[in-house]
């Protein structure tokens, strides 16, 4: 093994490490925010966790992800209003960054989730 793949491999554990996630919280978040930012966000996560999502497009998706949890940013989540706008944002643009890696089965994995969290919207 040369010394890139052995710093690929190195990588993606760091990676698949820093994707769990405390699977609690983020529901929580999700709910408190809504339909409008949990659907983005369960999209940048499904596809964060696609086996076919290249490392490097990971990475950037679980940043748009932390940047959800983290309760003060731009835009403190507790702001009314304006509090998840930021979020939002960041959510949308990774997405739209590494929207060639967006599939119909990530698509419909994410529709899924969003279904299970608000079943009456």
């Amino acid at each position: 093994m040369n010394d890139t793949n052995k710093k690929e491999k190195i990588y993606d554990a760091e990676v698949l490490e820093s994707a769990s996630l405390d699977e609690n919280i983020f529901i929580k978040i999700l709910i408190k925010a809504g339909r409008t930012i949990a659907k983005p966000a369960l999209e940048v996560l499904e596809m964060a966790i696609d086996p076919f999502t290249p490392v490097q497009v990971r990475v950037s998706l679980m940043a748009a992800l932390a940047y959800l949890i983290m309760p003060f940013d731009l835009f403190p989540d507790f702001m009314p209003l304006v509090g998840y706008s930021d979020d939002f944002v960041a959510l949308t643009a990774v997405l739209s960054i590494w929207s060639k890696y967006m599939t119909p089965s990530i698509r419909s994995r994410a529709e899924r989730k969003l279904n299970k969290l608000f079943p009456f919207v």
